[in-house]
C-alpha cells in the first residue's frame, strides 16, 4: 500500500538488534477539492502525504502513503479502478495504482522539473494526460500500461485549472484556465501521436457573443481617399514579428467570462459554468460557445423533485425559495436523465437541457457552497463535496437520507493530544475551533464540538478527562470529555487581551501553564474541583519561543522552563522558575495584590546560551536538549542548579549533534524521558535515544510543501504517537512496528506507574467534571463563586442548526465582548480599589494641600500681573513641573526643526523647479518672450519666442538648402538643354497688370499659403506637385521651418552697414567720460542759471520782532512789517500766475499724451491685425507640415504592413516545408503499411485456398465437412446493457478493453468448437487436432487482418488531415500573396496621389453641407470660367421657367375659382333637399298640435307657470312647519336625555351598592349549597333571554316591512309629483 521509499536521509547507523521501526496506525485528513470514486463503493481523496480510501457502506478506511513527500496532482478512474498521483519534488514522478490493493501498475517519469498540476485518465484505453507547472507548462499524453510518453506540447505561461478527456473519445481533451478554454485533439498515425489545439471563443463578461475577425488581414473593399487604406492595428503600432498576428489595442480587448466547471455530453458537446453566472454550451465541431437560458416558471418559484431533501431541518424557508438565476456553478455531473449541477448557493439542481434552454429542479440543499459532484461508476450514488471539504453521498433518484461521509474542518489542525490514559481516545483541535474526538485504535470520529473561535493552543489534562483550548483573544476553554460521545464546554476564562501562545499541563496534573505572545505566563489549577482557579502569573523578559516543564516527584515541585530569543542579543536565553504545592494551599501569601507570583516563591533563574534556539526540553538529570534555529544541530547543555544575575555567564553546549532536518524544528520528550523526538518543516519525524542521541526510528509522515509538522504528542505508555501537519490538514497516528522488548517495557511500566499515581485524581476529578453544568451565561455565576473564575460574561450555547441559519453568528461569537474583563484587569481593579480604600485619608490630605498650593500660586500670579514691567516674572516661572516644561520645550524645538527642515526641502525643490523652468523657457530662448499692450483697450500683441538651433540642426538645414540649390541649378540646365524656348507673342503685351494679378493669385493658390506676402521666402521650397519621395517630404518640412529673411540690394546692404557704423560710434561717445558735465553736476546741480520756478519756491523770512506783541513795535518795525506783507502778497500773486501757467501747460501735455497713446494704440491694433494674418499664414504652413507628416506616417505604416506580411509569408513557407515533409512521411508510412496489409490479406486468402491441398489425404466427404467447419465462426460477442442503466454515455465501442474482451470471447468460443465431440464421424483425433490448429491459425489471421484494417483506416485519416493542413497552409500563402499585391498597389497609388493644399476665396467653394468644416471627399477642382458660363445658362433657363410658372399660376387660379363656385352650388342644393326631407318626415306630437291649436300660447304657458309657483310656495310653508315641529321634538328629547343622565347616575350609585350586596351574596352562596336555586335562576334567565331575542327578531322584521312600505309610499308619491303632496304633513 505504500509508494517506493526514498533514501533514508539523516538515519544514523544502528545495529540490527536495536533497530526500531514505526508504522502507520491511521490517518485523518480532509480533502482539498480532489476526490473521486475508485469503484462503485469506494471514495478516495489525497490528504498530505496520503491517499485515503473510504468504503461508503462500511465506512472502513485504508491508506496509501507517498514516501517521497506531499501528493501533488491527483486523479481517479472509477471505470478502470485506478488511482494516479504525482509526488512534489524535483523531477516529480507519476505513480499509477490499481484498486483494491492498492497495487502499483506504473511509474511514469517525464520532463517536468518542479511539479504536475493536473492529471486525468481517459474513460477508455490506457491513456493518462498530465499538465506540468512552471517552467514547462507542458501537456503530455501517456500510455501508462506501457510506461510510454506518447506526445507532449508546451504552452509557455499558460496555467490550467481543469482538464478532462471526452468520455466518448479519448482523442479529445478539454483544458481551461480562468480566462480561456482550449480543446485538444490527439491524432494517431500507427505509433505516432500528435497534439492539435483549437481555442474556443467565449462570450464577453456581459454575455455578448461577438465573432472575432482576423485583425491581421484588412478588408479590401474599405478605403479612404484622404486618410489612406485601412490598415490593421499591428501595422499602425509598428509591429512586424509574431506579436503582430495577435496584437489588439487595449481598448478593444473585452474581458471574457471566467470558466469554473465543465462536463462532456454524449454528443461530444461541452456544458460549462462560469463566474458570471452564465450556463454555456460549446459545440464540438464549431468550437463556439452559446449561452443556454433558463425557462422561468410563471410564479418564479423553484421547482423541486419528488426526492428533494435538505441538510437543514428548518422547512419554513424552503417553501419560499425562488428560482436561482445567475448561480455560479462549481460542479457538474451528467446523468442519463439530465445534468446535475451545483454552485455557490449550495443547492444541487437537476437541469433538463433542450437546445438553447433548460429547466431546473432542486434536488438537494447543502446550505454551503458545493465544489464537486461525482457519480459512482454505476451512476447510482452521487458524491457531493462542499467548499470546506465535507463529503456527502446520496441517491438522487431515491428518497433516502443523505449520508455524511466526511465532516471536514474549516482550518488547519492546531494540535492533537491523547485523553488519559491514551489507549482509547485522542482529541484534535482545528484553528476554527472545531474539536474532534477520535478512537486511537482505528481513527473513527467519535464526536465533534465547535467553539466558534480562533484557536491558538490546546492540551489534555493528566488528572482528568478535560481538554484546555486557548484562543486568539486570550480565552481558555475547558471541555468535559468524560462522555466522549457528547463533549461539553464547562468553563471559560479570559486571562489576557493578548493571544495565548502555549498551553501545557505538567506531569503531576496539578498545574496548567498558559503563556501569551507578550511574555506573560499564567499558572492555573488544573483540577476541575478547584474550578480551574488562576493561581498567579509571572512576566518574562522577552517573547517566549518554547515552553516545557519538569516534575520532580521527590520534592513535589515542578520546574517551568521557558526559551527566549531576545532580538537584541541574538542568542537564546532560558528562564526557569519553580512551582510547588504551596502556591495552591497558601495562594494569598504567594502572590501580590495584582496576582503576580512573588520572587521568593518561584525562585526564578536565567541562563544565557551561546546559540539562538527554536526549541528546548529538559531531562531529570539537568540535561537540556535544544535545537538551533540557524543551523540543523541538536545541542546538549548542562545547567547548574544555582546561578545569580551578577555571575551569569554564557553557557556553552556540551555536545552538538548534526540533524538532517531543515527549517524550524521542535523537540519533544517521551513521558519516561528516554526518547527524544524531533520534528521540523521538512515533515520527517525522528525518534532519538535521549542519552546517546542515536536515531531509533524515522517516519516521513508530512511534507515540507505543507510546512512540515506542527505538533507531536506521545501516549502515556509511549505506544502511540500523534502528529499533525502545519498546513496539510492531516492528522497521523503512528505506532511501534518493531521495538526492543526492554524499551517497550520501560515505556509501558512508566505509563502504568504514572497512571497508578494519577488514578485516584482521575476518578475524583472526572466525577466532579461530570457534575459541572454546561457553561452558559446563566450558569457561570452559580457554579464558580471565586474571583478568579473568569470574566463572568457567558454566552448561551446554541445548536448547530441555529448557527447555520444566522449568517453573522460566527462573526459575533469570535468578537470580544465590550464589557468582558480580563483576569489581569480584574486583579488590577481589585488592587486599585484596595489601595484607594487604604490611602483614602492620605489622598484627601494631599488634595487639600494641592488646593492650597494652587490658590497661593494664583495669588502670586495676580500680584505679578500688577507689578512693574521690570519686576514682572515670566509666566513659565510659575510652572512647578520644570522637567515637564523642559521636555515640552525640547519636543517643540524638535518639531520646529523638523518643520523648518521640511520647509527648506520644499523651498529647495521649488527653487530647483524654478531653475529648470527658467532654463527651458527663458535662458535657452534666443528671442525672449515679450508683449506690447495698448493703453486704452485690453489688446495685447506677443512676439514669437524662439530657441537657438543646435549645431546638428544647423548643419542639416545647410545641407538641405545646399541640396535644393543643386537641384534648382540642375533643373535650369535641363530646361536649357531639353525644353524649347517659347516664342514671343503679342499676347504678352496685352493687359500686363491683369496677367500679373492672375499669376500672383495662381502662385498663392498653388503654394497653399500666403507666406510670400508676409516676408516668407518660397523660392527654396519644393512645388507641392513635385513632392513624391520620402527624402523630399522630409526636406520640405525642414525648409518650411526656416526663418525667412528680407532680400536687400547691394546698395541697401552698404547703406545699412554705414548706418550701423555711425550708431556704433555714437554709443561709444555716449559711454565716454565728459568732465564738463560732471563738474557742472557737482557744483551747480547741472544748471548754469537760476530758473523762475526756483525763485517761486523760496520763502520770505519773517522778521524777528513778530514774536513780540504788536503794541511793543516801533515805527521802523511797523514799516518793515508792511514791506514784509507787501512782498508776501506779491510772491503769492506770482505763484498764482505761475500755477495757472503750469495748469495750462499740463492740459496741453495731457492732450498731447492722449493723442500719442491713441496713436500708439492704433499702431498696436494694426500690429495685432498683422499678427492675426501672420498666425493664419503660420497655421497654413503647419497644415502643410501636418499633411506631409501624415503622408510620411502612412508610408511608414504601409512599409511596416509589408514587412509584417513578408514575415508572415516566411513563417508560412517554413510551415509549408514542415507540412510537406510530414505529408510525405505520412504518405510513405501509409503506403508501406498498405503493402504490409496487402501481404497479410494475401496470406489469409492463401490459407483459405490451400485448405483442400493441406487435407487432400482425407476422403472428399470429410474435406467438405471440414471446410464447412473451417468457414464457420462463432457469433459476435454482445455486451449486455441493462435497460435501466443510468450511464449517460452508454457503451463506448472501439475501446481497447472492448476489443480485448471480444477477442477473449472469440478464443473461448473457438476452444469450445475445438472439442473432439464436434468432429465429423469417422475422422480420427490426429486429423481433427490438425484441422483445429489450421482453423485457429485462420481465425488469428482474420483478426490480424481486422486489426491491420483499423490501423490502416486510422493512418489514412491521419494522412487526410495532414493533406488538409497542407492545403490550408497553401490557401493562407495565396491569401498573403494577394494581400501583398493589393498593399503594393495601394502604396504606389498613395505615393503618386499627393495631398495638395490650395487657397480659395469664399465664392470659389461651392459645397453643400451645414458643417463648420466642409467635406471635400467628393469635391472636384474646375476652372472659374466654366462655372460662370454654367451660371449664366442657369440664370436664363431659370427666368424662362419662372415666366412659365407665373402664367400657369394665373390659369390655375381661374380654374380653382370656378371649381369653388361649382362646389358651393352643389352644397346649397344638398341643403335644400335635406330641409325638404325633414319637413316630410316630421312627426306632429300633442305638443305640436297644442302649439298650433292654441291661439295665445304664451299666455297659456304663463298661467301654468303661476300655478306651479303657487304650489312651490305652499310646499315651502309646509316644510317650515315640519322643521319647527322637529325642533320642538328635539328639545323634548334633550330634556329627556338630561333626566335619563340623572337617573343613570342614581342607578350607578345603586349599582355600586348592589355590587357590594352581590359580592356579599356570592360569598354567602359560596358558603351555602344553592345549586338548585342557581339552576332555577339560570333557567329563568335563559327563558328571558330567549323571549328577548324573539322580540328583537320580531321588531327587526316589522322595521324591515315598515321600511319597505315607506319606500313604496315614497315611490307612489313621486309618480304623482307635483300634483300630490303629503296629506299627513299638511
Amino acid at each position: 500500500m505504500e509508494a517506493p521509499t526514498g533514501k533514508a536521509g539523516g538515519r544514523r547507523p544502528v545495529s540490527p538488534m536495536h533497530r526500531a521501526e514505526l508504522e502507520l496506525r491511521w490517518v485523518q485528513g480532509f480533502t482539498n477539492r480532489k476526490v473521486g470514486f475508485v469503484d462503485k463503493q469506494t471514495v478516495c481523496y489525497p490528504s498530505g502525504n496520503y491517499i485515503i480510501f473510504i468504503n461508503i457502506e462500511t465506512q472502513v478506511r485504508s491508506v496509501l502513503q507517498c514516501k517521497q513527500g506531499n501528493i501533488g496532482a491527483f486523479t481517479v478512474s472509477g471505470n478502470q479502478h485506478l488511482v494516479a498521483f504525482s509526488d512534489r519534488q524535483l523531477n516529480p514522478i507519476i505513480y499509477v495504482y490499481s484498486f483494491p490493493g492498492p497495487k502499483k501498475q506504473a511509474k511514469l517519469k517525464g520532463h517536468a522539473s518542479l511539479d504536475y498540476t493536473m492529471l486525468a485518465f481517459s474513460y477508455t484505453g490506457s491513456y493518462l494526460a498530465s499538465y506540468s507547472a512552471i517552467p514547462e507548462f507542458a501537456l503530455s499524453i501517456w500510455d501508462w500500461n506501457k510506461n510510454v510518453l506518447l506526445c507532449s506540447q508546451s504552452q509557455p505561461g499558460v496555467e490550467v485549472t481543469a482538464m478532462g478527456f471526452n468520455p466518448m473519445s479519448w482523442h479529445q481533451l478539454c483544458l481551461y484556465s480562468g480566462t480561456s478554454v482550449t480543446l485538444w485533439h490527439i491524432e494517431r498515425n500507427n505509433e505516432e501521436h500528435i497534439l492539435k489545439s483549437k481555442p474556443v471563443r467565449l462570450p464577453n463578461e456581459d454575455g455578448a457573443l461577438v465573432d472575432e475577425q482576423n485583425s491581421f488581414f484588412t478588408r479590401t473593399n474599405v478605403h479612404d481617399l484622404y486618410f489612406g487604406p485601412v490598415l490593421p492595428n499591428s501595422a499602425i503600432a509598428g509591429l512586424v514579428g509574431d506579436e503582430a498576428e495577435t496584437f489588439r489595442p487595449k481598448d478593444d480587448i473585452q474581458p471574457f467570462v471566467h470558466p469554473t466547471v465543465h462536463c462532456w455530453s454524449p454528443t461530444s458537446d461541452l456544458y460549462m459554468g462560469c463566474e458570471e453566472g452564465y450556463f454555456l454550451k460549446i459545440g464540438a465541431d464549431t468550437f463556439k460557445a452559446a449561452i443556454v437560458h433558463q425557462k422561468l416558471s410563471p410564479d418564479a418559484k423553484a421547482k423541486k423533485r419528488a426526492t428533494f431533501r435538505s441538510i437543514s431541518h428548518s422547512l419554513a424557508t424552503e417553501d419560499e425559495r425562488k428560482e436561482a438565476q445567475n448561480v455560479v456553478l462549481f460542479a457538474m455531473a451528467l446523468h442519463k436523465d439530465g445534468l446535475f449541477a451545483a454552485g455557490n448557493d449550495g443547492v444541487v439542481r437537476f437541469y433538463k437541457i433542450k437546445g438553447t434552454s433548460y429547466e431546473v429542479e432542486d434536488c438537494l440543499d447543502m446550505e454551503e457552497p458545493i465544489t464537486s459532484l461525482i457519480f459512482s461508476p454505476d451512476y447510482v450514488n452521487l458524491l457531493v463535496e462542499t467548499e470546506k471539504g465535507s463529503l456527502y453521498i446520496f441517491n438522487p433518484n431515491v428518497n433516502e437520507d443523505v449520508i455524511q461521509l466526511l465532516d471536514a474542518s474549516e482550518e488547519q489542525f492546531i494540535g492533537a493530544d491523547f485523553i488519559v490514559p491514551g489507549t482509547k481516545y485522542c482529541v484534535s483541535v482545528a484553528k476554527s475551533g472545531e474539536v474532534h474526538v477520535w478512537q486511537v485504535e482505528d481513527g473513527t470520529c467519535v464526536s465533534k464540538l465547535c467553539l466558534h473561535t480562533v484557536v491558538t493552543a490546546m492540551c489534555c489534562s493528566l488528572s482528568s478527562h478535560c481538554v484546555a483550548v486557548g484562543s486568539k483573544r486570550g480565552h481558555v476553554y475547558f471541555l468535559d470529555l468524560t462522555h466522549v460521545e457528547t463533549p461539553r464546554l464547562v468553563h471559560r476564562i479570559l486571562l489576557s487581551e493578548h493571544p495565548l501562545q502555549f498551553l501545557h499541563y505538567e506531569q503531576s496534573g496539578q498545574f496548567l501553564i498558559a503563556s501569551t505572545t507578550k511574555g506573560y505566563i499564567f499558572i492555573l489549577n488544573a483540577l476541575p474541583s478547584k474550578s480551574f482557579q488562576v493561581i498567579g502569573y509571572t512576566v518574562l523578559t522577552s517573547e517566549i519561543t518554547d515552553l516545557t516543564s519538569l516534575y520532580d516527584a521527590e520534592k513535589d515541585s515542578t520546574e517551568v522552563i521557558s526559551l527566549l530569543c531576545p532580538p537584541d542579543i541574538k542568542r537564546a536565553r532560558v528562564e526557569i522558575f519553580n512551582l510547588s504545592s504551596k502556591t495552591i494551599s497558601d495562594n494569598e501569601e504567594c502572590i501580590s495584590e495584582r496576582g503576580m507570583l512573588k520572587d521568593f516563591v518561584v525562585r526564578k533563574r536565567t541562563y544565557e546560551l551561546e546559540y539562538p534556539l527554536c526549541s528546548l526540553v529538559k531531562r531529570k538529570d539537568s540535561t537540556v536538549y535544544a535545537y538551533a534555529s540557524q543551523a540543523p544541530f541538536i545541542c546538549r547543555y548542562h545547567l547548574t542548579a544555582k546561578i545569580t544575575w551578577k555571575d551569569q555567564q554564557i553557557t556553552v553546549a556540551d555536545k552538538t549533534t548534526p540533524s538532517k532536518q531543515f527549517g524550524r524544528a521542535a523537540l519533544h520528550l517521551s513521558p519516561h524521558h528516554k526518547w527524544l523526538a524531533s520534528v521540523a518543516e521538512s515533515g520527517v519525524l525522528y525518534i532519538h535515544d535521549a542519552t546517546s542521541l542515536d536515531i531509533l526510528a524515522r517516519e516521513h509522515c508530512h511534507s515540507y510543501n505543507g510546512r512540515g509538522i506542527r505538533s507531536l504528542a506521545f501516549s502515556l505508555d509511549g505506544q502511540s504517537i500523534l502528529v499533525s501537519g502545519m498546513q496539510d490538514r492531516t492528522l497521523v497516528c503512528l505506532k511501534w512496528k518493531r521495538l526492543g522488548e526492554r524499551k517497550l517495557k520501560d515505556a509501558t511500566d512508566f505509563g502504568n506507574y504514572l497512571l497508578t499515581i494519577l488514578s485516584s485524581h482521575i476518578f475524583r476529578e472526572n466525577s466532579f467534571l461530570k457534575s459541572m453544568p454546561e457553561w452558559t451565561m446563566t450558569s457561570a455565576s452559580n457554579f464558580d463563586p471565586s474571583f478568579e473564575s473568569g470574566s463572568q460574561i457567558r454566552f448561551q450555547k446554541r445548536s448547530r442548526i441555529e448557527m447555520a441559519e444566522e449568517e453573522d453568528e460566527y462573526f459575533r461569537l469570535i468578537q470580544g465582548k465590550p464589557d468582558e474583563t480580563t483576569w489581569l484587569d480584574q486583579k488590577a481593579e481589585k488592587a486599585i480599589k484596595e489601595e484607594t480604600e487604604m490611602f483614602a485619608d492620605k489622598k484627601r490630605e494631599l488634595k487639600n494641600r494641592i488646593k492650597e498650593l494652587r490658590k497661593k500660586i494664583q495669588e502670586m500670579m495676580f500680584e505679578n500681573a500688577k507689578a512693574p514691567k521690570i519686576e514682572k516674572l515670566d509666566q513659565q516661572e510659575f510652572n512647578l513641573d520644570i522637567e515637564e516644561q523642559e521636555r515640552q520645550q525640547i519636543n517643540s524645538e524638535k518639531e520646529v526643526t523638523r518643520v523648518r527642515k521640511d520647509i527648506e526641502m520644499e523651498n529647495l525643490a521649488n527653487c530647483f523647479l524654478r531653475e529648470i523652468i527658467k532654463h527651458e523657457c527663458w535662458d535657452s530662448m534666443v528671442v525672449k518672450g515679450r508683449s506690447v499692450k495698448t493703453f486704452h483697450s485690453p489688446c495685447e500683441v506677443q512676439n514669437y519666442p524662439m530657441k537657438a538651433r543646435s549645431e546638428e540642426e544647423q548643419k542639416m538645414l545647410e545641407r538641405i538648402v545646399y541640396i535644393k540649390k543643386i537641384e534648382a541649378t540642375d533643373m535650369k540646365l535641363r530646361r536649357k538643354i531639353v525644353e524649347f524656348q517659347s516664342q514671343a507673342s503679342s499676347i504678352e503685351g496685352e493687359r500686363p497688370e491683369e496677367g500679373e494679378k492672375q499669376e500672383e493669385e495662381k502662385v498663392d493658390a498653388l503654394m497653399g499659403s500666403l507666406s510670400s506676402k508676409y516676408g516668407g521666402d518660397t523660392s527654396v521650397l519644393y512645388h507641392q506637385l513635385e513632392v513624391h519621395t520620402r527624402e523630399e517630404k522630409i526636406n520640405q518640412i525642414m525648409l518650411l521651418r526656416i526663418k525667412s529673411t528680407k532680400y536687400l540690394t547691394p546698395v541697401q546692404k552698404a547703406k545699412e552697414k554705414i548706418m550701423a557704423q555711425v550708431e556704433h560710434k555714437r554709443r561709444l561717445a555716449a559711454q565716454a567720460d565728459n568732465a564738463r558735465e560732471r563738474g557742472l553736476m557737482d557744483m551747480m546741480g547741472g544748471v548754469l542759471e537760476v530758473k523762475k520756478e526756483d525763485i517761486l519756491k523760496m520763502e520770505i523770512p519773517v522778521p524777528a520782532f513778530v514774536k513780540k506783541e504788536e503794541a511793543l513795535w516801533n515805527e521802523e518795525e511797523k514799516k518793515l512789517f508792511k514791506e514784509y506783507e507787501k512782498k508776501v502778497k506779491e510772491l503769492n500773486e506770482e505763484r498764482e500766475k505761475h500755477r495757472k501757467i503750469l495748469e495750462t501747460e499740463l492740459r496741453k501735455l495731457q492732450n498731447s499724451v492722449q493723442e500719442t497713446t491713441q496713436t500708439f494704440d492704433e499702431i498696436v491694433n494694426r500690429l495685432f491685425e498683422k499678427k492675426v494674418h501672420t498666425e493664419m499664414v503660420i497655421y497654413q504652413e503647419e497644415l502643410k507640415i501636418a499633411n506631409i507628416l501624415y503622408s510620411l506616417l502612412l508610408d511608414e505604416e504601409l512599409s511596416t504592413r509589408e514587412a509584417g506580411l513578408q514575415h508572415y509569408l516566411e513563417k508560412k513557407r517554413k510551415e509549408k516545408i514542415f507540412s510537406n515533409e510530414a505529408l510525405k512521411a505520412s504518405r510513405a508510412e501509409v503506403e508501406s503499411y498498405r503493402d504490409t496489409y496487402d501481404i497479410v490479406i494475401a496470406e489469409d486468402k492463401l490459407m483459405e485456398r490451400g485448405f483442400r491441398k493441406e487435407f487432400s489425404d482425407l476422403p472428399i466427404h470429410h474435406i467438405d465437412q471440414l471446410f464447412k467447419l473451417y468457414k464457420r465462426r462463432p457469433r459476435a460477442h454482445k455486451t449486455k446493457v441493462h435497460v435501466d442503466a443510468a450511464n449517460p454515455y452508454g457503451d463506448r465501442p472501439g475501446s481497447a478493453k472492448t476489443q480485448h474482451d471480444a477477442l477473449a470471447h472469440l478464443m473461448k468460443a473457438i476452444d469450445e468448437m475445438d472439442d473432439p465431440d464436434n468432429r465429423p464421424e469417422g475422422l480420427d483425433l490426429n486429423n481433427w487436432e490438425r484441422f483445429c490448429a489450421a482453423r485457429r491459425a485462420k481465425v488469428e489471421s482474420e483478426q490480424l487482418v481486422k486489426q491491420k484494417a483499423l490501423t490502416l483506416a486510422e493512418m489514412q485519416t491521419f494522412l487526410q488531415k495532414r493533406t488538409e493542413d497542407d492545403e490550408k497552409i497553401r490557401r493562407d500563402t495565396d491569401l498573403i500573396f494577394t494581400e501583398l499585391n493589393l498593399l503594393r498597389e495601394q502604396k504606389m497609388r498613395y505615393q503618386l496621389d499627393l495631398m495638395v493644399q490650395f487657397l480659395f476665396k469664399q465664392g470659389q467653394v461651392e459645397l453643400e453641407g451645414t458643417n463648420l468644416i466642409p467635406d471635400y471627399t467628393d469635391a472636384i477642382l474646375i476652372h472659374r470660367s466654366i462655372i460662370e458660363e454654367l451660371n449664366s445658362i442657369i440664370r436664363a433657363q431659370g427666368e424662362k421657367k419662372i415666366a412659365s410658372m407665373v402664367e400657369s399660376k394665373d390659369f390655375r387660379k381661374g380654374i380653382f375659382q370656378l371649381e369653388w363656385e361649382h362646389k358651393k352650388m352643389q352644397m346649397e342644393v344638398e341643403d335644400l333637399n335635406e330641409k325638404a326631407r325633414d319637413i316630410q318626415k316630421l312627426n306632429v306630437t300633442k305638443d305640436h298640435q297644442f302649439f298650433l291649436n292654441v291661439i295665445n300660447y304664451e299666455s297659456r304657458m304663463n298661467h301654468e307657470v303661476s300655478v306651479m309657483e303657487a304650489t312651490l310656495n305652499f310646499i315651502d310653508k309646509v316644510h317650515k312647519k315640519n322643521v319647527e315641529q322637529r325642533s320642538r321634538v328635539i328639545k323634548d328629547l334633550e330634556k329627556q336625555i338630561s333626566l335619563k343622565d340623572m337617573a343613570n347616575q342614581k342607578l350607578s350609585k345603586e349599582l355600586q351598592e348592589m355590587l357590594v350586596s352581590v359580592s356579599e351574596k356570592r360569598h354567602i352562596h359560596e358558603a351555602a349549597d344553592t345549586e338548585q336555586l342557581n339552576q332555577k335562576i339560570a333557567k329563568e334567565h335563559y327563558e328571558d333571554i330567549l323571549q328577548r331575542q324573539q322580540l328583537v327578531d320580531l321588531a327587526k322584521e316589522q322595521a324591515r316591512e315598515l321600511s319597505i312600505l315607506q319606500a313604496e309610499v315614497e315611490r307612489l308619491r313621486m309618480r304623482t309629483f307635483p300634483a300630490f303632496f303629503d296629506v299627513h304633513e299638511f
